[in-house]
């Protein structure tokens, strides 16, 4: 497993190995004993989570979710190509409302590990695009919330001649310059 540190502290970009011969290839997406030996602990995970967005230019996020069910999340494209995107709003940290993007493909293996305190969001770069992962704590609805996808200042990649395709919780979200966060650098 290839581990690398992100400009954010606590977001990290994991690449299983992959095993390829004439059929195909294997990898292990998550072992705690691979990254454990790697010097990586993460929390324990509680529930998986698999969508898939129809079209290229569908974005979904920012998303977060609050204290105390707060979600720390480790994201893969199981089929299609998306960028995977991270930010920063952590009150008292020095990369607050600071952001980290990466594509993640079926084809790269790439994942991205985006601990609690983070908003998450993604914008497809292709059709019929998955996205799979795993988070530490389970959806409370209570706690759901949401911040404005072009209000964070992301270079999103957008395709060419593509009007980004967005739900209606996530088009009436409010601006990260609004947004009240319930996350300390301390206690993410």
């Amino acid at each position: 497993m290839k581990i690398e540190t992100t400009a954010l502290d606590g977001v990290m970009l994991l690449t299983p190995r992959r095993f390829g011969d004439t059929r195909g290839f294997f990898a292990e997406s998550w072992n705690r004993k691979t990254l454990s030996a790697a010097g990586l602990d993460l929390p324990d995970f509680v529930q998986d989570n698999h969508s898939l967005s129809a079209k290229a230019g569908t974005v979904r996020g920012l998303h977060f979710q609050s204290p105390p069910h707060a979600q720390g999340k480790l994201v893969r494209c199981g089929r299609g190509a998306l960028f995977d995107v991270a930010v920063d709003v952590r009150v008292g940290s020095p990369t607050y409302g600071h952001w980290f993007g990466a594509e993640l493909s079926f084809d790269n293996g790439v994942q991205l590990w985006i601990p609690a305190g983070f908003l998450h969001g993604f914008l497809t770069l292709v059709d019929d695009t998955e996205i799979c992962y795993k988070c530490t704590d389970h959806y409370a609805p209570e706690c759901d919330g949401a911040v404005r996808w072009d209000s964070a200042g992301i270079d999103w990649p957008m395709p060419d001649g593509v009007t980004p395709l967005l739900s209606d919780k996530d088009a009436a979200a409010g601006t990260l310059a609004d947004f009240k966060s319930p996350f300390t650098m301390d206690k993410a």
